[in-house]
């Protein structure tokens, strides 16, 4: 019988040395609780990409990966540890991070799932590309959020590979343009695409 794929959330460890540390704490205890729940296979507090990366490459020896969720910080396009942004420069060769991509590409299991459950990174048109450039890199499909996101989470889209997105870049925007976001919207019931933290996954309609 064919071993199912991994299950894993990575989180930025950095977060609770650094204001709000409780903010750290709650990915730390979330990622935890998910495990005992059996929603994830295994959890890491990560204190780079670099870090992130080398635990992503051997964790589970040999078997296959079908999802990753990131818990950290975001902006539109990006996603954050601590100072750190891995976006659509970390996919050019000579990026310190495409090393790690690659790694993390040979590992997924078809139809693998790769969620950024950060604020606003898929809002605005750096968020649609984004998703559109690692989708098409990594063979993978793209989750992520165009709100500021907390207990609520607002703003959830998916991408497969080769398709466009389907949300208007300006969802979640609270100032600026899509070319040019200033602020984005805090997340909110009756906002587009909202679930809470509690949920483990996308709505196969979104």
């Amino acid at each position: 019988m064919p071993t199912r794929p991994l299950r894993l959330v990575v989180f930025d460890a950095t977060q609770q040395r650094r204001p709000p540390a409780l903010l750290g704490t709650s990915w730390r205890v979330g990622s935890g609780l998910y495990r005992a729940l059996g929603r994830v296979d295994a959890s890491y507090g990560a204190r780079s990409f670099a870090d992130m990366f080398s635990w992503l490459a051997e964790v589970g020896g040999d078997r296959l990966i079908g999802e990753v969720q990131f818990w950290g910080h975001g902006k539109w396009g990006r996603i954050l540890i601590d100072r750190e942004a891995l976006d659509r420069s970390s996919l050019r060769p000579t990026h310190p991070h495409h090393q790690g991509l690659l790694r993390l590409k040979a590992r997924l299991a078809p139809s693998a799932l790769l969620w950024f459950r950060t604020c606003e990174t898929l809002g605005a048109l750096a968020g649609q590309r984004f998703a559109v450039e690692l989708a098409d890199f990594t063979g993978a499909r793209i989750a992520g959020h165009t709100y500021i996101i907390g207990f609520f989470q607002s703003g959830l889209h998916c991408l497969a590979p080769g398709a466009r997105p389907n949300w208007s870049p300006w969802e979640g925007l609270g100032s600026g343009s899509p070319e040019a976001p200033r602020r984005a919207l805090t997340s909110r019931l009756g906002a587009p695409g909202t679930i809470t933290c509690l949920t483990s996954k996308p709505p196969s309609s979104w």
